[in-house]
């Protein structure tokens, strides 16, 4: 056996020098054994001066690998090591062998690198700095106990996030500092080297207990998110047990409170609201088009910009259906203009497909979205909402009649089909002959592929996506052939 000794426990660099060598020299993981620098070789264990020191080419692997190395790495777990050496050593027999979610190699190293990334989530939320003065001025220093070795990787966010004040940062492994121009990495302390508290402790206490919402509380929950080891290092956490107790007092005296009509913004909107037109009364495209945005049939329209309707040719042979407007398309009124239609533009010019030729639009026209912070979180609309805006959808179909319909996605699917849900793997490739005599294809909306964490993955799903346009493409050729066939009989 040959123990491989690591003198940091957390530098991915020197681990994959000393993989690289022992790849190289044919070394078999079972040959092997991981150790810190402070420990001692067993009884039968090479040391690491028998290290092969062969040098040579040596196999790729995927990128996806590269990544998941560089946080497992960060693990508090030893064995990690040796995982990740397998994992290498198997990767040149196998390069798909990250695809295979089954595998308990892959298994081990996804849930440490989850483990190593909500560590680091935690540091985010649960640091706290206290201002000390020193001869460079105030610094605030602060005091984490993180379970893995996050604070190299972490410390950048800090220094972006504090770009304008000097501070550090102590674990009891190792100390970041930053001097408002670069990080400087020192040893690791204990939390007397920082200050028990400052002026700012009051601030943050008022701060926690306004933000305090006793309807919503879910003791176990937040104790999930705020584990309690952390609550000896927050100035906050003093205050959380009587809150806790208050919760249900100040519950109902919330609710005694509670206004007894809707608030007035509501009862402004409802009162200038037109009638919505019948579908008799819209008698063309344009006239659904300036309707639409007086549509009240579901919620929606309430924090949404606009309605977004569809875009096209008004007679056009294609018609795309997508789910829902997003951020972008609810500011800019059009769809398709965001991230997603953006990949559907690229697609469909790859295979040849003319955007000004087709037809595109969303079962649903209002954006619908939770707010977080600044930005606008993209929800899923219900079965309600879809049925709702079935009505414009159907308008649309019967102005354009489109001879072939694309749905983007389970959402657009159900709309079309009228199902309460999907399975776009069981349908996509399935031409589907519909009521009216058209033709409805399915497939992933372009949103899905942005999702894809690994870029392995995405390249497979793109190519599938790609597959299924250049489908629709043929399908409305062979139509428009047919269609002028009979017309010449």
């Amino acid at each position: 056996m040959l123990a491989v000794r690591l003198q940091k426990l957390n530098d991915f660099s020197e681990w994959r020098d000393k993989a690289r060598r022992l790849l190289v020299a044919g070394m078999p993981p079972s040959q092997l054994v991981w150790r810190a620098a402070s420990d001692e070789n067993g009884l039968f264990e090479a040391g690491d001066d028998m290290l092969p020191t062969a040098d040579g080419p040596v196999g790729t692997v995927p990128r996806s690998f590269i990544d998941l190395a560089h946080e497992v790495i960060q693990h508090s777990n030893l064995e990690r090591f040796a995982i990740l050496y397998r994992v290498l050593w198997r990767l040149q027999a196998d390069p798909r062998l990250l695809s295979n979610a089954g595998d308990k190699d892959n298994s081990l190293l996804t849930n440490m690198a989850s483990a190593v990334r909500r560590d680091a989530h935690k540091m985010k939320a649960f640091v706290r700095f206290r201002s000390v003065l020193s001869e460079n001025g105030e610094t605030f220093l602060a005091w984490f106990e993180p379970d893995h070795y996050v604070l190299e990787a972490t410390a950048p966010f800090f220094a972006r996030r504090f770009a304008g004040m000097r501070w550090g940062i102590v674990t009891p492994y190792a100390s970041a500092w930053w001097d408002m121009e670069k990080i400087e990495f020192g040893p690791g302390g204990n939390k007397g080297d920082v200050p028990a508290e400052d002026a700012v402790e009051d601030d943050w206490k008022t701060y926690y207990a306004s933000i305090f919402n006793p309807a919503r509380l879910k003791v176990s929950m937040m104790k999930s998110e705020m584990p309690v080891k952390y609550w000896r290092n927050l100035p906050e956490a003093e205050i959380i047990s009587p809150l806790i107790r208050n919760a249900k007092a100040m519950e109902q005296e919330m609710i005694e409170r509670a206004a007894t009509q809707p608030p007035a913004h509501h009862l402004r909107r409802k009162a200038r609201e037109p009638e919505v037109q019948q579908n008799h009364e819209l008698t063309s495209l344009a006239a659904a088009r300036e309707a639409v945005q007086d549509c009240r049939r579901c919620p929606l329209y309430e924090q949404a910009t606009q309605a977004v309707f569809g875009e096209g040719p008004e007679q056009a042979q294609v018609m795309f259906v997508g789910e829902q407007p997003g951020d972008q398309e609810d500011l800019a009124g059009r769809p398709f203009v965001g991230p997603a239609g953006q990949v559907f533009d690229e697609a469909i010019e790859k295979v040849g497909i003319d955007r000004k030729r087709i037809y595109v639009t969303n079962a649903v026209k209002h954006f619908k979205f939770e707010p977080r912070g600044k930005r606008r979180i993209h929800q899923r609309p219900d079965g309600g909402e879809v049925q709702a805006c079935k009505f414009w959808l159907n308008l649309e179909l019967q102005f354009v009649k489109p001879r072939l319909v694309v749905a983007l996605g389970a959402t657009a699917a159900q709309s079309l089909l009228g199902k309460a849900s999907v399975t776009i793997s069981k349908l996509r490739g399935q031409p589907i002959e519909m009521p009216d005599g058209s033709m409805l294809l399915v497939t992933n909306h372009p949103s899905y592929l942005l999702r894809i964490p690994d870029a392995e993955g995405r390249q497979v799903e793109r190519a599938k996506f790609e597959a299924d346009l250049a489908l629709a493409r043929d399908m409305l050729l062979s139509l428009e052939k047919s269609g002028s066939a009979r017309g010449n009989a």
